[in-house]
């Protein structure tokens, strides 16, 4: 299901040790269910009660059996093991309630809280599956990596979420340039769209150079970092296209994702 739904976690966890990629698969398939809610349903109520489903299974009343979802079951047997904070994935979950809504993002504080509560959530929980005591010594390296991978992630997603009417690119930077919701969703002001998206990608930049200033990850949790890791090509290819991220598809091919994952094992650098 993570190779169907998440490749490059899929990817990630096989080069994790082997005794920790059931749990880190497990983690990572749960994230995959959480971000996968609005592709499920055609309104919010739908999406709500599917994540109140997961809030439900963390708290301990589950609705039926686990066994019949095996990334309940997995996920559940994970935060037992490893002693994981359920607090945690409760703002995950409380997290992606925002993605079953067009509400604007407001700034950038709000983005770094959403990106804080995703994706460097995701990396600080599964540096806990990988190793306890070094991955309390990085917690703000994972929390600006997950920055970065969170801008990169919605630059990939741009052009569904502007199908949809979502902008996850903050009002104060569009604010900034002359746009607003409306005129960035129609498109037509190619150049301060541009140049509210480079703003966007220097913002992710920002964060990962941030990241890469704490040091680099112990050996121990790198491979938690790997999915950000593939950050930095999405951000400078998204400053240099510009609008025409609305048409074009800037993700690297896998092989080059792949690539890049493994050298920065070999590095053990973002």
């Amino acid at each position: 299901m993570l190779r169907d739904t998440d490749r490059d976690r899929y990817l990630a966890c096989l080069l994790s040790p082997a005794d920790k990629r059931a749990p880190l698969a497990a983690l990572y398939a749960f994230n995959a269910e959480l971000a996968r809610v609005r592709d499920l349903v055609r309104d919010p109520l739908p999406g709500e009660v599917r994540l109140q489903y997961w809030r439900d299974l963390i708290d301990g009343s589950a609705h039926g059996t686990t066994e019949a979802n095996p990334v309940a079951a997995a996920l559940l047997d994970t935060v037992e093991r490893f002693r994981l904070p359920r607090a945690a994935l409760h703002a995950m979950i409380d997290a992606r309630v925002f993605d079953l809504y067009d509400d604007p993002m407001e700034n950038r504080a709000a983005f770094e809280g959403y990106a804080g509560e995703t994706a460097s959530a995701l990396i600080q929980l599964a540096s806990l599956v990988l190793d306890a005591p070094a991955a309390v010594t990085c917690a703000d390296m994972a929390g600006h990596a997950g920055v970065a991978q969170g801008v990169a992630g919605a630059l990939l997603l741009m052009p569904l979420h502007r199908s949809r009417g979502q902008i996850f690119l903050p009002k104060e930077i569009l604010a900034a340039i002359g746009l607003d919701r409306d005129s960035f969703l129609a498109g037509e002001d190619r150049v301060r769209i541009s140049a509210a998206i480079e703003a966007f990608a220097g913002f992710g930049r920002d964060h990962l150079a941030m990241a890469r200033k704490v040091g680099r990850p112990p050996a121990t949790v790198f491979s938690a970092y790997l999915p950000a890791a593939l950050a930095a090509p999405v951000l400078n290819a998204a400053a240099k296209t510009g609008a025409g991220l609305f048409e074009r598809d800037i993700r690297p091919p896998q092989w080059r994702r792949q690539w890049t994952m493994m050298r920065a094992t070999m590095m053990r650098r973002l």
